[in-house]
């Protein structure tokens, strides 16, 4: 009876917590293609996780580990597109880091493709360079 509650607790602060951040916008914008993929991939690694950390209710665990990977995987896909974005727009490098100093993401433009801009992405975790990506931003 006690983990049933418990459980329900949980979920129930969760939505609190998902609700309370996304008042938090500035102003109503679509979120983009990118944060949509990360944050589907955010839900199936969350999922899969979840699910084998809860031993005594795999399906609980599964969802709120979907839930809390697609709203980290989607915030953070939002983060990278906003960060190629800019750094096209103003052809100056963009530089990201969360609070801990422990990601970064960097946003260096190359220049014009035709209409569109080239802008290089690089992702680094604990100092680590941990992936390198050119993407063409077009208007």
């Amino acid at each position: 009876m006690f983990r049933k509650i418990s459980g329900l607790i949980l979920i129930m602060v969760m939505l609190a917590l998902v609700v309370s951040f996304s008042g938090c916008a500035t102003a109503p914008q679509s979120p983009s293609k990118q944060a949509y993929q990360t944050g589907a991939v955010g839900a199936g690694v969350g999922a899969a996780a979840g699910a084998l950390l809860d031993k005594d209710n795999s399906w609980r665990g599964g969802v709120i580990g979907a839930g809390l990977g697609a709203v980290l995987g989607g915030a953070m896909g939002e983060i990278n597109n906003r960060a190629i974005q800019e750094a096209a727009a103003r052809q100056q490098p963009v530089v990201y880091t969360n609070a801990a100093g422990t990601q970064r993401v960097e946003a260096i433009p190359r220049g014009p493709k035709g209409n569109c801009s080239l802008v290089t992405e690089k992702y680094y975790e604990n100092g680590q360079l941990v992936k390198e990506v050119e993407r063409e931003v077009c208007k």
